[in-house]
């Protein structure tokens, strides 16, 4: 692995939520100027330490997008500076979110008891972080359809072709803000046999094809029951993350998979969702937002697993 002199010699923290694994680099005053090369070498699951992207621990005013988080959020002091294994920046990560304020707690960077909440800088704007005693819920912001009314009317557009199923499929993008595209499957035999992967004859194609890329969610509807009175439906999916490849979770992903089911169940469908990924379990929870849309909330654990020292 070769490292850049920058962070040889950093101490790193390895962790995960719901098995979507980070390295976590302290930079709290900006010394660090970590190229995607480094990335790629940190990342690499053989000759590195291994995860699906690298969180950058830093304070908002020492980097230019947290400056201008912090002109609309002058509370998010701290600033997940988040890059995808192969070196590229993603506008948020739920999943990530939550082990980056894991972090902070364990390093007494900020003082959260129980119940309350810290204000964290992303690229896709300040997101707010609640501690519900080992869990974290996250405020994923307003979600969109790209493809509006006429997208949820037809429930798709996207036409999506992935190796290992037969036939195209439609896909319904979703905005949370990462990019994404959900493809409903009939059965979990089917989410088995589909080829998640990023390049080559085995990757999937989209036709249009996504400006920015897309992250790929399968998911297979298991229906409703009833939690604590209310309607709760579940999901089980698969995710290709663009800049990784398939992971064990995505925290956006399991946003966009529930919003895309019960945007396909129409009127009455519920506003809590179990979401059901390789690596364990995520709740999504969809609330009216003020300016007459909706904010997404996502719940799920943290941990950290290592420190590791770069030679």
């Amino acid at each position: 692995m070769t490292i850049s002199h920058a962070l040889a010699g950093t101490t790193l923290t390895t962790g995960h939520g719901t098995e979507n694994d980070f390295v976590l680099v302290p930079d709290p005053d900006g010394a660090l100027t970590i190229a995607p090369e480094d990335v790629r070498a940190v990342c690499d699951r053989h000759a590195g330490v291994g995860a699906d992207g690298i969180l950058r621990v830093v304070r908002s005013r020492e980097i230019t997008a947290g400056a201008e988080v912090l002109r609309e959020s002058p509370e998010a002091e701290w600033f997940m500076d988040y890059r995808n294994a192969d070196g590229s920046y993603a506008e948020m990560c739920g999943n990530g979110i939550r082990v980056f304020v894991h972090y902070l707690r364990a390093a007494g960077l900020v003082d959260l008891p129980d119940g309350e909440s810290v204000v964290v800088g992303t690229r896709g704007g300040a997101r707010r972080v609640t501690r519900e005693g080992e869990q974290y819920t996250v405020d994923m912001g307003t979600w969109w359809l790209p493809g509006g009314a006429r997208a949820a009317a037809e429930g798709h557009d996207v036409v999506v072709e992935i190796p290992g199923l037969d036939g195209p499929r439609g896909g319904l993008r979703v905005a949370v803000p990462n990019p994404h595209t959900v493809v409903a499957l009939p059965d979990e035999a089917s989410l088995g046999t589909a080829h998640l992967t990023l390049d080559g004859p085995l990757a999937p194609t989209y036709e249009p094809v996504p400006p920015e890329g897309t992250n790929l969610e399968l998911v297979v509807p298991l229906g409703e029951g009833v939690q604590d009175g209310a309607p709760v439906g579940t999901v089980r999916m698969r995710v290709l993350e663009r800049g990784v490849g398939e992971t064990r979770s995505c925290g956006t992903g399991t946003c966009a998979a529930a919003l895309a089911v019960r945007t396909w169940g129409g009127t009455g469908s519920p506003n809590l969702w179990r979401v059901l990924v390789p690596g364990g379990e995520v709740r999504v929870r969809v609330e009216p937002d003020t300016d007459g849309g909706e904010r997404v909330f996502l719940t799920g654990p943290a941990e950290l697993t290592a420190d590791v020292v770069l030679r």
